[in-house]
């Protein structure tokens, strides 16, 4: 597949494949990977479980929109974001402003058991799960299809099979609105 010319941001719930299938879209579209909560610990040297602790929601929102700052602002990259990056106004305004952003939707069922194992998200640490995803879905969801260029189920087959379903699926998009830059501006 040839290096794609535009940035993709990769937004949806946790557990839906951002990360796992985000590098093999990245690989297949000569893109630069990153993963929002993990570059926040490579930089502060601290997990997000620990930032969330000493400095609460608020504190890592705000360490979050300054990384996201500094990665949008860069070319050829592929950006997994966490699922938290939609709840602020100016995260969702440079996602859309710098690239084609994908919403990764998947069912509450699906993270549920994508998550079974995890016990390091913070929002997770919770008695029942399900329904702390369900209160996240009911506020996070129409932010993601706002904010979404691109909206794709992640389905039950492979990692590999997947991305190479949703880079068909972008290209399609992005030739979709090329073709309706195209007719604007002439």
């Amino acid at each position: 597949m040839e290096k794609l010319n535009q940035n993709i941001f990769l937004i949806g719930p946790m557990g839906s494949g951002k990360t796992t299938i985000g590098k093999y879209l990245a690989k297949m579209f000569g893109l630069q990977f990153y993963d929002c909560d993990q570059e926040l610990e490579r930089l502060t040297g601290a997990s997000v479980s620990l930032i969330f602790d000493l400095e609460g929601e608020a504190g890592f929102r705000v360490r979050e929109n300054q990384l996201l700052k500094q990665l949008t602002a860069k070319n050829g990259v592929l950006i997994a974001t966490g699922g938290g990056t939609v709840c602020n106004e100016e995260n969702r305004r440079l996602l859309r402003s710098q690239g084609l952003v994908v919403y990764l939707k998947t069912s509450v069922e699906n993270q549920l058991k994508r998550l079974n194992k995890d016990k390091s998200r913070p929002l997770l640490q919770t008695d029942d799960r399900t329904q702390r995803l369900r209160e996240l879905a009911k506020v996070r969801n129409p932010l993601y299809d706002a904010t979404a260029d691109l909206v794709f189920n992640t389905r039950h087959s492979s990692v590999y099979a997947t991305a190479r379903a949703l880079s068909s699926a972008i290209l399609e998009r992005l030739d979709t609105l090329g073709q309706e830059q195209a007719r604007a501006d002439g």
